[in-house]
């Protein structure tokens, strides 16, 4: 079994700053895994990109995202983070932390989602 923890969601006020992190762990060890990204689902919305990183490092962020979050990845421990800077009351939304092609020993998962993690922002 494979999966994604999330934590660092909260309460915070507009203009703070928060830090997520997502952590793919299991009973199986994990070989590979390609893509790893953020996303987001505010109430009433559908879900939406936030920020993605290759295994080769490369970076992609919503046009949202852009200059207020940093997304970083330790390949050692396949953990991805997510800095968020100067947040916006608009940035609420349950975060949720997905992986692509997590390769093991003996099985391959498309992809993977965490359960999600809920950031307030405060005007």
């Amino acid at each position: 079994q494979v999966q994604l923890v999330e934590s660092g969601g909260g309460l915070v006020q507009s203009g703070g700053s928060l830090r997520l992190s997502c952590a793919a762990s299991g009973t199986k060890s994990i070989f590979s895994i390609n893509a790893m990204g953020w996303y987001r689902q505010a109430p009433g919305r559908e879900r939406e990109f936030v920020a993605s990183i290759t295994r080769g490092g490369t970076t992609h962020y919503a046009d949202a995202s852009k200059g207020r979050f940093t997304v970083s990845r330790d390949y050692a421990n396949n953990i991805i983070d997510l800095q968020m800077n100067n947040l916006k009351p608009e940035d609420t939304a349950v975060y949720y932390c997905k992986a692509d092609d997590v390769f093991g020993f003996d099985y391959r998962f498309p992809e993977l989602w965490g359960q999600g993690t809920l950031v307030t922002v405060s005007a």
